[in-house]
């Protein structure tokens, strides 16, 4: 009795287990992206503030904070490395000092977006190390960006002067069921 009530277990198995590594699926060619990059401009005490002092580890630099500090920001997002040029997107976020060297950072940010016909934001959270390059996961998006995914990449540019630079790099990806997003 015991072995037929496990009869209709083992006819399902099949369906719940995973794909077998052999058995790679090529979804990605169906759906609709979008690729390209922006410069995140941000100036210390005009778009961006230290609001939490940190409490041990690196003192504040050019790319440090103690550990604990949390930074807020709010930077325009041009399409070239010079501040003066087209601003086609705005970061707004939080890091928070994660290491005690001061390079590593937790951060989230909302970045608006007006780029290629397209509308809304995409929301990114992860790691961010400030001197070298940092890839976040896209959480999710309003707008045309609704039901994206993908990654941004993060990588200094200018660490110089009173204005940093970092190169963002977009690597979105709409599923097949969503209605915005660019053309197929």
């Amino acid at each position: 009795m015991s072995k037929l009530l496990h009869l209709p277990f083992l006819l399902l198995l099949p369906l719940l287990s995973p794909p077998r590594a052999g058995a790679a699926s090529s979804h990605h060619h169906h759906l609709r992206s979008l690729h390209f990059s922006l410069f995140q401009q941000e100036t210390i005490n005009k778009t961006g503030y230290i609001v939490v002092d940190g409490v041990a580890g690196a003192g504040v630099g050019q790319t440090t904070t103690p550990f604990g500090t949390i930074f807020v920001f709010n930077d325009g997002m041009t399409v070239t490395p010079n501040a003066s040029s087209r601003v086609a997107g705005i970061a707004e976020g939080t890091s928070i000092t994660s290491s005690l060297d001061g390079l590593r950072s937790v951060s989230f940010a909302k970045i608006t977006l007006r780029i290629r016909g397209l509308q809304g934001s995409i929301s990114i959270v992860g790691g961010t190390h400030n001197i070298k390059p940092a890839d976040h996961p896209v959480v999710g998006g309003t707008g045309d960006f609704m039901f994206v995914g993908g990654s941004v990449r993060s990588s200094p540019v200018d660490l110089e002067g009173v204005t940093v630079v970092y190169k963002i790099e977009f690597h979105l990806y709409w599923p097949p069921y969503a209605a915005n997003g660019p053309s197929k």
